[in-house]
């Protein structure tokens, strides 16, 4: 295929594949919201221990993050169509031995499993995205759809499980992914066409070990720092230390090898690299605003879980919007103009946030997320655009897992810093002996301004990051690889 050949403009067979490959997405963003609102039910039908709850919410996501990297890169070599249908088969499995757990153990097994399975779906659609659509606005309008579908799911799984628990059993929450997944495993074979580097390379099992020892430790000690706070900082720490001594082993032996498990010398794009650092910037900012609002809108407001829900979906209704409208805006603009634009309306989300006291302080803290929210959608939408644009075909994979470990990374690193930040505050307005309510109330309202103005920061860092480091180019937009040798097409 020559390089002309990839810029043809997508026809009908590809845009029904962008439709398919919305199943998983869609499905991946409900099902890591929807089960926080099923734990509790589930919890005493089957009289799980706090740590068994622990588990049954984490493993899942350790084990995503901990194999999101090995699944990108091993679709490259056998085949992203391939991996994803492997992965949705798994997934749906596991959904079906979850919705009919007899006991905790059965269900943390199912979860773990439904994680390794998990981890081939996302970077599977995104490098799949980017080789299917090839012109530049085509991709970029598709890169959008799919981030829109991510961040409505986001929005929508606690309503969709808080629906479903009302009329059904816990396990209806995991039968969600059954006919999503098993639509696309039988319209995907038809639609979907099949991509691979052809001089991939075996899998590097050490590579596959370190980037686990690496990652695992640090995404546990960061959830155990949520955990415990300042109370007991020698495990979290600890495990972050062993994680980080493994990353500098895993990243030596990456830069040593002739095709790496994980592609480390595509940050020396410049373009590349700083949109990745802002992904991971604006989960941080993200997550961490996120996680003060919900307790604020539990713990000092009262409301119920589904209220809470509902009150709290401005925010991934606010990302879905700035995202889908984010090409349109790539065509009046730079890329780059759009994205630190997006990311100063950020500011002002942030700033709302802050300014949440007294009377007016619910409507403020909705209006403030759904703004901050509404600002990070061209980072989300024309960022990952430029980052799975900035590699050859054959890589796409690998960049895909690189922008979702820094997504996951980012929202775990805000809920652990930024989570810590906030309850500080908190302590530190506290004043000793007996708390009367509105002292409490206001001693939270002020963790909620400081985690504000912090992430106020974060999204004015990242405005000026990319501003610096994006060309005010056409090239700017999805710079597209010179003369590489092409993917292999089935």
């Amino acid at each position: 295929m020559e390089a002309m050949e990839r810029t043809q403009p997508a026809g009908r067979r590809e845009w029904l594949g962008l439709a398919v490959l919305l199943l998983p997405t869609l499905l991946v963003a409900l099902d890591m919201t929807a089960l926080f609102l099923a734990l509790p039910r589930l919890s005493a039908d089957l009289s799980a221990s706090r740590i068994q709850q622990l588990w049954i919410s984490d493993s899942y996501g350790f084990l995503v993050a901990g194999l999101v990297i090995t699944m990108g890169t091993l679709g490259d070599r056998i085949g992203r169509r391939r991996l994803l249908l492997v992965g949705a088969a798994g997934f749906m499995v596991m959904s079906l031995v979850g919705a009919y757990a007899t006991s905790p153990e059965v269900l943390i097994a199912a979860r773990a499993l439904q994680g390794v399975a998990g981890a081939t779906l996302m970077p599977s659609t995104l490098a799949l995205i980017s080789n299917m659509f090839t012109d530049e606005r085509q991709r970029g309008r598709a890169i959008a759809t799919w981030a829109t579908c991510q961040f409505a799911g986001g929005a929508l799984g606690p309503v969709v499980a808080g629906v479903l628990l009302q009329h059904f059993w816990w396990g209806s929450v995991f039968l969600m992914a059954v006919p999503m997944l098993g639509l696309l495993l039988i319209l995907g074979p038809v639609v979907l066409p099949e991509f691979r580097n052809p001089n991939a390379g075996r899998i590097d099992p050490r590579s596959v070990a370190l980037s686990l020892a690496a990652v695992l430790p640090v995404v546990y000690g960061l959830k155990q720092l949520t955990v415990d706070g300042a109370q007991n900082l020698t495990v979290p720490l600890g495990a972050i230390a062993i994680g980080a001594g493994f990353g500098v082993v895993f990243v030596r032996r990456q830069l040593r090898l002739a095709t790496p498990l994980l592609d480390l010398r595509l940050l020396r794009n410049p373009a590349f690299t700083s949109v990745l650092i802002g992904l991971m910037l604006a989960g941080i900012a993200m997550a961490g605003c996120g996680l003060l609002v919900t307790q604020y809108l539990q713990t000092v407001l009262g409301f119920g879980p589904l209220d809470s829900a509902l009150l709290f979906a401005p925010m991934g209704i606010g990302v879905a919007i700035g995202t889908m409208t984010a090409p349109m805006l790539a065509q009046r603009m730079a890329t780059r103009t759009a994205i630190t634009g997006g990311l100063s309306v950020s500011v002002l989300g942030c700033l709302a946030l802050a300014a949440a006291h007294g009377a007016p302080a619910l409507p403020l803290v909705i209006v403030g997320i759904t703004v901050l929210a509404l600002g990070t959608g061209p980072l989300f939408a024309l960022g990952t655009g430029l980052v799975v644009g900035s590699v050859p075909p054959e890589r796409a994979g690998s960049a895909a897992s690189m922008s979702e470990t820094s997504n996951y990374l980012g929202g775990s690193l805000g809920i652990a810093v930024l989570g810590a930040i906030g309850a500080a505050v908190y302590r530190l307005n506290l004043p000793s002996g007996a708390v009367a309510p509105a002292v409490a109330r206001t001693a939270f309202a002020a963790g909620l301004t400081v985690v504000g103005l912090v992430s106020a920061a974060i999204f004015a860092v990242i405005a000026l990051l990319v501003a610096r480091r994006q060309r005010p180019t056409s090239q700017d937009r999805a710079p597209q690889p010179a003369a590489v040798p092409s993917a292999a097409l089935e």
